[in-house]
């Protein structure tokens, strides 16, 4: 496919697309390296086409994707990768496309954030049968959406929703969304608020996309690639220089945030693509720390060992180590927090009793409780022996 690749209604640079692979085989006219996305390197030979074609390559659907052989069977494509050019890259978390050569297209009439899209993608991710299966329409945001869970965009009300599943024995992902939104909205943590709902019986987590037309997420692997990172600066002193470099707002206080949070649920999965930055995409002005979103991944969600010490990321492998790093908790307020251990099991209490039953609610928010306490005596300057 020959293809320019579009920023909004922005020209980057034009490019050939192996329609075998979906790789991006050449580089050609480049028109403006300011809107390239970040962390693409440029060479005194030109754009690094290797990290441009991770980044490609990084829209895609993983292969680790519940469902997804199935899936891909389902709707013809060989891999998901392939499925990246059927909506012309086209996501709901940046501006990012691709524009075929004298297709005509405009961003005005293809975007997902102002037009309809189809059902079928997500139909079929979900194990459902699509409309038609003679003319399945592969034009949807899913084709572009990470992470392993079950997942689908939808419209409602003229808005855009997540709609995400759980995994394993307990099915727990979808309500540890909304007790952790319950958390920060007590705190005032700024974060992407979860709802419940259920579709054949099963539980999965709502969400409305808190990207804009005017806006895109960057996540925090792609910030870490906008500067080298030297020998003696480990991750988290090099995001920091990296948002700090950038330009990018409140980071620091916004990570204290996270990352307190993050221990109170003992979240284990708060890696690179988990959080990031929001920037302006007609500016390209960085307007700071993205909403906290994505928690699904905590409160033993996979285990019935509820209160064990679990590995966690991104700047530490333990809990213990990771909360070390958060200088200010003076915003920390433990009456914020009463009456959450009965929010927790009112929600859980939603589940299927037999995945979730009493012992294990009431369990977890014993537990989340006394981890609310340590990191009070943390803030009060009193021990902490955990």
């Amino acid at each position: 496919m020959d293809c320019t690749l579009m920023h909004k209604n922005i020209p980057v640079v034009d490019m050939l697309i192996d329609d075998k692979t979906s790789a991006i085989a050449k580089l050609r006219n480049v028109y403006d390296i300011r809107h390239l996305p970040p962390g693409i390197n440029i060479f005194k030979s030109g754009i690094d086409r290797a990290g441009l074609n991770d980044w490609w390559k990084g829209r895609s659907i993983p292969a680790s994707r519940d469902g997804i052989r199935d899936a891909l069977e389902q709707m013809g494509v060989s891999s998901s990768i392939l499925l990246i050019s059927k909506c012309y890259g086209l996501s709901l978390s940046d501006q990012y496309w691709i524009c075929p050569k004298d297709s005509g297209l405009c961003w005005e009439n293809v975007n997902f954030f102002k037009n309809e899209f189809s059902k079928d993608v997500g139909e079929i991710l979900f194990g459902h049968e699509p409309a038609d299966r003679k003319r399945i329409n592969l034009i949807s945001p899913d084709n572009t959406s990470d992470g392993w869970l079950r997942k689908k965009w939808i419209i409602a009300g003229g808005k855009r929703f997540l709609m995400k599943g759980s995994s394993g024995v307990y099915q727990q992902e979808s309500f540890n969304e909304v007790i952790a939104s319950a958390i920060m909205r007590r705190l005032g943590v700024t974060h992407v608020n979860y709802t419940l709902t259920f579709d054949g019986g099963k539980p999965y987590s709502l969400c409305e996309n808190f990207v804009t037309p005017d806006t895109e997420l960057i996540p925090a692997w792609r910030v870490l690639q906008t500067q080298k990172q030297p020998n003696n600066r480990n991750y988290r002193e090099h995001f920091l220089h990296c948002c700090e470099t950038l330009g990018a707002p409140g980071v620091k206080q916004a990570i204290d945030r996270m990352l307190t949070v993050d221990y109170i649920i003992s979240n284990e999965d708060r890696h690179f693509s988990n959080f990031g930055l929001v920037r302006n995409v007609e500016t390209l002005e960085w307007i700071g720390f993205a909403p906290i979103y994505d928690s699904g991944t905590s409160l033993w969600y996979n285990t019935p060992y509820v209160g064990s010490a679990v590995e966690c990321k991104p700047f530490g492998n333990s809990h213990a180590k990771q909360i070390k790093h958060v200088d200010d908790l003076s915003w920390f307020d433990l009456h914020a927090l009463d009456g959450l251990d009965g929010e927790i099991i009112e929600t859980l209490s939603k589940s299927d009793p037999e995945r979730i039953d009493e012992i294990r609610r009431n369990r977890i928010a014993a537990v989340v409780m006394e981890r609310c306490k340590q990191i009070d005596r943390l803030a009060t300057g009193k021990s902490n022996d955990s």
